[in-house]
């Protein structure tokens, strides 16, 4: 036999959130993990990216239970996470002291390999993560965030990696979020990189665009030693390469891979019909896509610019959006699109298509991001960009958590205050304050049984057994307010009536209905309960000057201000959350604040006013 390659099995993290958007329960992933830990992988990835947001947001799961339980199941083969630098799974840059906790305590909890990136590459924001997985004994690979521009050269790559080296990384990481590595770079860097950085080399790469397989084949050629696949019921389209056909083309090619593809096959078996479940989130129907080479928009982001036009009803600017996107990157410095700047950048370029006008709304990390609280960009910002952003701002230069005051301390304060029962409740605190405490609050009422397990909702939905006529799910419009109505069970009749446990707008309710009868979709409601039971104020359309409405559909996550108060022209009034990234709201006039029509949590649409300024 030839020289050995080895193979991360990436299908329970990565694989599950390329195709369906991270929703996958573990109690259907720990299955597949049983039989993976058997099948002679060189690690198994299951933690970390986009799946520590999912769980805590939507699955009501805790994150770190997850990865304990994976761990109980497969013990033998390591177990590998993907940490975003300084921003550790979150979207901004934490301070030292949580990035440190958190690489010790997911050390605690299982992982075993940390592949740690920057989305700039931008190596000051990865030393604190990589220096505290080595300190715990862990092996780090080190990513490169690849992209395509004219300042992203084979030597521009070696050049970081050759840094990266420095700071003690054991493995240089290529990741082809996008799919756009094609088979000649791919093997003329991984040839300089074995030559000169003289390390073992992983290559993670995205079939978006369908050039994956010949890609991961030349960089073989040249010496790699990982590469990644996922089991074939859950590979290709904005996945990765399946495991089966890698193994059969490497081990033609006279590679060794000890890997046992009869148990890899039983897997591909069993999460093939683990996917039926989870149809409604499935990408199968939207790709591949090789314009992904043009655009380099990576498929999750491609997801959310449909959603969001649609919201808007503005789908037939797609074409406009993905233009936009290149327009931004490079007004930006060639950023490669990967969270979070994927979000900056995409956000970005959504807000200037919807507005009509290029920056007229500016979001918060779109401004941080000028500012260079995400790092330093691989080119330099168009000077006339910044200037329209940030004025006469001066950038920082400093390595941007140098200036974040360890926060720690007063988080864990906060989250023992709103439901945390632990150090790793206020990690997960930490990075999503408002999203773990939603969690908190669900965990405790279901552990009281005040609360339906999130599963009843998902099995109404995807079967329509709720034992009633009604729509299992639908939107309803009141006084020109949306609503998202789901029904979530239905209980036992009892006196006056039949109880029916509804979500308005993802919050559970419960309602008693006497008599019963169909309910017509569009039916209309005098008014809808809010979690107090009391009927919910009329938000009125926004017509005047003084009206403050959001520029996207989005979720309220903070108010800065209360009727009453002076405000001048500018000023932050209410901070919006769409596409994992926060608007910041600003005051259109000088005036008055006479009227406020949202609180924290409320989902909020763009024709609304939220809060009334008067002259």
């Amino acid at each position: 036999m030839g020289r050995k390659v080895a193979i991360t099995d990436v299908t329970l993290r990565d694989g599950q959130q390329s195709l369906l958007a991270t929703r996958v329960r573990t109690e259907d992933l720990l299955p597949a993990a049983e039989k993976l830990d058997k099948a002679g992988f060189w690690s198994l990835e299951v933690w970390g990216g986009a799946t520590f947001d999912v769980c805590l947001r939507y699955l009501k799961e805790d994150p770190w239970e997850r990865l304990r339980k994976i761990k109980e199941v497969a013990p033998n083969t390591p177990l590998e996470m993907l940490l975003r630098g300084q921003n550790i799974v979150g979207y901004r840059h934490y301070a030292d002291d949580v990035v440190e906790e958190f690489v010790k305590r997911a050390a605690d909890n299982g992982i075993d390999v940390f592949r740690i990136f920057d989305a700039l590459n931008d190596v000051r924001n990865m030393e604190v993560a990589i220096s505290v997985a080595k300190e715990v004994g862990k092996t780090v690979k080190a990513v490169l965030s690849y992209t395509i521009s004219p300042v992203h050269t084979v030597d521009y790559y070696v050049n970081i990696a050759k840094q990266l080296k420095d700071m003690g990384a054991d493995i240089i990481s290529i990741k082809d979020q996008a799919g756009i590595l094609s088979p000649k770079v791919a093997y003329e860097l991984v040839k300089r990189l074995k030559e000169e950085v003289k390390l073992p080399v992983h290559l993670h790469a995205q079939t978006t665009a369908a050039m994956a397989e010949m890609s991961c084949l030349k960089a073989v050629e040249a010496g790699c030693d990982i590469i990644d696949t996922d089991v074939s019921t859950w590979s290709w389209l904005t996945a990765h390469p399946a495991c089966e056909t890698m193994v059969h083309v490497l081990r033609e090619f006279g590679y060794e891979v000890d890997i046992d593809l009869d148990i890899v096959s039983e897997v591909a078996e069993y999460l093939k019909e683990v996917r039926k479940k989870y149809k409604k989130y499935d990408t199968a129907e939207k790709w591949p896509d090789s314009q992904v080479l043009i655009h380099q928009i990576p498929g999750g982001m491609m997801s959310n610019f449909i959603a969001q036009l649609q919201e808007n009803d503005a789908l037939d600017k797609l074409d406009e959006v993905k233009q936009e996107v290149a327009r931004v990157r490079e007004d930006l410095g060639y950023p490669p699109l990967v969270t979070p700047t994927s979000q900056i950048v995409g956000t970005q370029a959504l807000l200037n298509v919807l507005q009509g006008e290029r920056y007229k709304v500016v979001t918060k990390e779109t401004r941080d991001y000028v500012k260079g609280l995400y790092g330093r960009p691989p080119a330099p910002i168009k000077p006339e960009i910044m200037k329209l952003i940030i004025g006469d701002e001066e950038p920082i230069t400093v390595r941007p958590a140098d200036l974040l005051e360890p926060e720690l301390d007063k988080c864990a304060e906060e989250a023992y205050k709103v439901g945390a029962r632990n150090i790793e409740d206020v990690l997960s605190y930490c990075l999503f304050p408002q999203v773990a405490k939603e969690f908190f609050e669900w965990r405790e009422a279901y552990e009281k049984g005040e609360a339906l397990p999130p599963e009843v909702e998902e099995l109404t939905e995807d079967t329509g057994d709720c034992s009633t006529k009604a729509p299992i799910e639908f939107n309803i419009t009141l006084h020109g307010e949306q609503y998202h109505i789901q029904i979530a069970g239905v209980g036992n009749p009892v006196e006056g009536g039949k109880p029916y446990f509804i979500r308005i707008d993802g919050r559970l309710e419960e309602a008693l209905v006497q008599p019963l009868r169909e309910i017509e979709v569009g039916e209309g409601y005098e008014s809808l309960p809010t979690a107090g039971g009391t009927p919910t104020g009329k938000r009125p359309k926004a017509v005047d000057v003084g009206d403050v409405s959001s520029p996207m559909p989005g979720k309220v996550v903070s108010v800065k201000v209360s009727p009453g108060d002076k405000v001048k022209k500018g000023d932050v009034l209410l901070i919006v959350e769409a596409m994992k990234m926060e608007n910041e709201i600003h005051s259109p006039i000088d005036g008055t604040v006479s009227e406020v029509y949202v609180k924290e949590g409320d989902q909020v649409n763009p024709d609304e006013c939220l809060i009334k300024i008067s002259q």
